[in-house]
C-alpha cells in the first residue's frame, strides 16, 4: 500500500471535507460517523480532529443523537433571508420578462440585471442591485 506524502494527505483530507459539506446527505453521514466513532470510544477532540470539525460540533452531534436517535442527526430546515419579492410579484416580474422591455416603455430591446434592477425599482418600489437581478433571470427561468 502506498503511503501518502503528507502535502498530499493534506490535500486529500481537505478536498474529502469539502465533499462532505456538499449536500444535506453527506453532512448527514457525517455526522453519523462522529456520533459512531465516540461510541467506540473516541473522545470528542479525537472525533474532530479526524473529521476535521471543532470539539464543540462533535458534541451538539451526540447530544442531538441522545435527544433524538438517528432522527436528531438529520438537517434541520434553514429559512434562510425572507424573499423580497413575493410569489405575486415574481409572477408579475415573470410576466414582465416575457416582453419585449421596448413594450413596456423602455429603450432597450433585450433585459439585463441592469434594466431589470431598475423595473424592480419602478414598479415594486424596491431597489435590488444588478447581481440579485441576474439571478433572478435564472430563477424565473430567463
Amino acid at each position: 500500500m502506498r503511503r501518502l506524502e503528507i502535502r498530499d494527505a493534506d490535500i486529500m483530507r481537505i478536498a474529502v471535507q469539502q465533499e462532505l459539506l456538499r449536500s444535506e446527505e453527506a453532512r448527514y453521514d457525517h455526522r453519523l460517523h462522529g456520533v459512531l466513532l465516540c461510541c467506540c470510544g473516541f473522545s470528542c477532540y479525537q472525533v474532530a480532529e479526524l473529521l476535521g470539525q471543532s470539539p464543540r460540533s462533535v458534541e451538539y452531534w451526540l447530544q442531538r443523537f441522545e435527544r433524538g436517535a438517528l432522527a436528531g442527526l438529520q438537517e434541520k430546515p434553514r429559512p434562510g433571508r425572507p424573499a423580497r419579492l413575493d410569489a405575486a410579484a415574481r409572477e408579475r416580474l415573470a410576466r414582465d420578462l416575457r416582453q419585449s422591455p421596448r413594450s413596456l416603455g423602455y429603450g432597450q430591446k433585450l433585459w439585463d440585471g441592469k434594466l431589470l434592477s431598475h423595473h424592480v425599482a419602478e414598479v415594486f418600489g424596491l431597489h435590488l442591485g444588478v447581481r440579485h437581478c441576474q439571478r433572478l433571470f435564472r430563477q424565473l427561468n430567463f
